[in-house]
């Protein structure tokens, strides 16, 4: 289901399962995850709240990268693609990944739009395939 911002997916697995698959998937579809923000733990740690299990994969595919940078070296403010990974308060695990159509909105560029319109391809299958 797309929303707002994102791609997003109730799925049928725990919290850690969906974090295996997502990255699995993202690899699948040329993706690299350049960084994992642990949002319950740096919480914690930082000013001492108890959040939930919520995490922030930022996740790139090089080729993509590549291109779009040399389209427009802005888009690099929007980068990594992320992909969240949290329960909700039903206990449901959520996956949601960045809608990169709507990303992409903020920049008046044609060339980074049509590939714009080939990432999103490429995470809603990521997000469809857990």
């Amino acid at each position: 289901m797309a929303k707002e911002l994102g791609i997003e997916k109730i799925v049928d697995l725990s919290y850690e399962d969906a974090i295996t698959r997502a990255k699995d998937e993202l690899k699948k579809e040329g993706f690299g995850v350049l960084t994992e923000i642990d949002v319950k733990k740096t919480l914690q740690e930082k000013i001492g709240v108890d959040f939930e299990k919520y995490i922030i994969l930022g996740a790139c595919n090089p080729q993509f990268a590549h291109k779009t940078l040399t389209a427009n070296k802005d888009v690099g403010l929007l980068l990594p693609c992320n992909v969240i990974v949290y329960e909700n308060k039903e206990g449901q695990t959520v996956v949601s990944a960045v809608e990169p159509l709507q990303m992409m909105e903020l920049i008046d560029n044609a060339e980074v739009k049509e590939i714009a319109k080939e990432v999103s391809k490429k995470l809603h299958q990521v997000i469809n395939s857990i």
